[in-house]
């Protein structure tokens, strides 16, 4: 998801955001990510590729998959049997060899047939602040990858809204930023009628969820627009150089002692 955003419910202490209004907002995203000039085609699934590496023959969970065109694109490139969940259930048509389930990515297990299911990579792509409870939702995932699994989690530089809080409130960089207090929002670009609520997050809070849930980063991005791009699309890259983009983590189980 090229940026998460919740609705009016509570969020969880890292950050998190329920899952609801993505109903009403999910197509809306998906015209804004088809767009030529979406940052998402740009800078966000090139890199995710490149962490995701070679996926033939594995087995791969997208949760929050949108309408699935991504968990899609990696069946073409050989993905082995894959499912896509989201919230909203407007799915494209499966492919072969793929499954699209309506459901909450906030309790996996609790979605029907994934219960004993095992993945060799299971991605939160910018759909990780719609989890109810962020620990949980990674300890359920991590339960669910196989033996060399991995889980690929991207989510939008916390710094982003601190700075457009502070120059929406007149407020400094530092105080925005340390806030803990939800807020409230409009997407322009999606849905400006529906208005969302946003829990702030730090750094800190996403790297105590991943220890808090049994994971180790083995690697961090961030993931910078290519030089061509930039020329073609000079405001996002105005973007990027303001709010400083996406963040990606490369996500393993700790090793039991």
């Amino acid at each position: 998801m090229a940026e998460e955003h919740s609705g009016t419910h509570p969020a969880d202490p890292a950050g998190g955001n329920a899952s609801r209004p993505w109903q009403t907002l999910s197509s809306g995203f998906e015209q804004a990510r088809a767009r030529e000039d979406s940052l998402d085609r740009l800078v966000e699934w090139p890199a995710q590729r490149t962490l995701l590496g070679d996926v033939a023959g594995l087995a791969v969970l997208d949760a929050g998959c949108g309408n699935g065109t991504k968990i899609a694109q990696l069946a073409v490139e050989g993905a082995g049997p894959s499912v896509g969940v989201d919230i909203s259930g407007n799915f494209i048509e499966a492919p072969p060899g793929v499954e699209l389930i309506e459901g909450d990515l906030s309790d996996l297990g609790a979605v029907p047939g994934l219960n004993g299911r095992r993945f060799d990579r299971i991605l939160f792509l910018q759909s990780f602040g719609y989890a109810a409870d962020g620990v949980k939702a990674l300890q359920t995932a991590r339960e669910m990858l196989t033996e060399d699994g991995f889980i690929l989690l991207t989510r939008t530089q916390p710094i982003r809204y601190a700075i457009e809080r502070s120059e929406q409130n007149g407020t400094s960089l530092g105080e925005e930023y340390f806030a803990t207090e939800s807020f409230a929002y409009r997407h322009r670009n999606w849905d400006d009628q529906v208005t969302l609520t946003k829990r702030p997050y730090t750094m800190s809070d996403l790297l105590n969820t991943f220890s808090a849930a049994g994971l180790w980063i083995e690697i961090a991005v961030e993931p910078q627009m290519p030089d061509e791009a930039a020329g073609r699309y000079p405001h996002k890259q105005a973007v990027m150089n303001k709010y400083l983009g996406i963040l990606m983590f490369k996500l393993r189980p700790i090793p039991a002692r």
